[in-house]
């Protein structure tokens, strides 16, 4: 059985799309749809049902992936370890939000960039949980940090870290706030006090004030800037309450900058997730990377 053909089959299978497959191949469509035809003829078999958006494997193609991937994967890792050698370097498209990445992954990660004959250079890109698996997806990125578990046999996901939501704002403002009222679940205190958020639907508020009070924000935002740093230093500045993880304001609140509001029993957390296109971790600087990262996160908090 040609491996081109298996190679063409595993992706679509993984994708879910002739049409995804061709661009993670570098193929045309037709070429895929052919190789998958031919394929089906070898065999006998239908692999596929072609469906108005993608397609579904059959019991045959499910079967036939189950065997035929972990050896594909094989050969890839093969391949790529007898490509590396100390005269050049590989490089990682990294991708995943502005401040977790600046604030977390990059200083992991740069420890391994550099010519020593296992490191990597290393290319990033900021989006949001949508934008970052599309290109994932698509092949623009080797690995991914979201807050979005994907669905389908393209892309594995492994939970890196929870991020703890806290409540905080200049000290100025704590006296016009009574953690009492709010412990009460008083919620509506909030819409007297300016709020500081990255979108105008106030996401980190909102979470917060549905995992606390059990009841949704009646306020708007004072100042929106679509970067988390950039709520902390208005924070600071007074310009309103905030919510904002505790990893990113923690120096802040050590040095009495913002204050915590509420120090509720059980904190609304958020999971990030590791994640890369299925069977790409037979690449090993994508492998080792993603290893690190797993291994950093453990000692973060």
């Amino acid at each position: 059985m040609d491996l081109a053909l298996l190679r063409t089959f595993v992706t679509v299978h993984r994708a879910g799309s002739f049409t995804r497959a061709a661009a993670l191949l570098g193929l045309s469509q037709p070429a895929v749809t052919s190789q998958i035809r031919t394929l089906e003829r070898q065999l006998g078999r239908p692999l596929f049902l072609r469906q108005a958006r993608g397609v579904t494997p059959t019991t045959i193609g499910d079967e036939l992936a189950h065997k035929a991937a972990p050896h594909l994967d094989a050969l890839v890792e093969i391949a790529e370890t007898g490509l590396d050698d100390d005269s050049s370097l590989r490089t990682l498209h990294l991708a995943g939000p502005p401040e977790f990445t600046a604030e977390r992954a990059l200083p992991a990660l740069t420890e391994l960039t550099g010519d020593d004959g296992q490191g990597f250079a290393l290319r990033v890109s900021f989006g949001n949980a949508d934008e970052t698996l599309e290109g994932l997806a698509a092949g623009h990125h080797d690995l991914a940090i979201t807050t979005a578990q994907p669905r389908g046999a393209l892309l594995t996901a492994a939970p890196l870290c929870d991020e703890e939501h806290v409540l905080v704002a200049a000290p100025r403002w704590a006296d016009e706030i009574s953690p009492g009222r709010l412990r009460r679940k008083e919620a509506h205190t909030l819409e007297d006090l300016p709020v500081v958020e990255v979108h105008e639907s106030l996401p980190f508020i909102a979470r917060y004030w549905a995992s606390v009070f059990d009841s949704r924000p009646a306020a708007s935002g004072t100042v929106v800037v679509p970067d988390l740093r950039a709520v902390l230093a208005c924070a600071i500045s007074g310009a309103g309450l905030a919510v904002l993880p505790r990893y990113l304001c923690a120096s802040a609140l050590e040095r009495g900058d913002v204050v915590a509001l509420l120090d509720p029993a059980v904190p609304p957390l958020r999971t990030y997730f590791l994640v890369v296109r299925t069977g790409s971790l037979a690449m090993p600087h994508i492998a080792r990377a993603h290893d690190w990262l797993l291994g950093a996160a453990a000692n973060w908090s």
